[in-house]
């Protein structure tokens, strides 16, 4: 499956993007899908996932309350809201899917992940 994130741009402090993670080659609904950023000059961390079957999602602590992961089975689409931007959000996210479904927390970990996209960068400036 090849995933293509998009979304992403110079943004202000408090603006709420929806990023998007279109899906081509495959039908997402085979895969467990999350969301990773890497901001400059750290370490790729993970933001959210969702199951398959769409029915969990899971969150970073430092996005939860402000993100929401969803999935478009019919637009074989995955998509990441974020409100409330903050400068510390400056980052490229990148999308990623796995065939089946987690198992137990290993949503968090990149390394579970076999599918990536190319990633969307976002600026927040404040």
């Amino acid at each position: 499956v090849q995933l293509q994130a998009s979304g992403g741009g110079l943004m202000q402090a408090g603006d709420s993007p929806r990023l998007s993670c279109a899906a081509s080659g495959r039908t997402l609904s085979s895969y467990a899908m999350g969301w990773f950023r890497q901001a400059p000059g750290k370490e790729r961390e993970f933001v959210a996932a969702i199951s398959r079957s769409g029915g969990s999602t899971y969150y970073a602590d430092s996005v939860k309350g402000r993100v929401t992961i969803s999935r478009d089975t019919g637009k074989n689409t995955v998509y990441l809201q974020m409100n409330n931007l903050k400068p510390e959000d400056t980052a490229v996210y990148y999308c990623a899917a796995r065939w089946g479904e987690f198992s137990g927390p290993d949503y968090y970990t990149g390394s579970r992940y076999r599918y990536w996209g190319q990633g969307t960068l976002v600026t927040v400036s404040s």
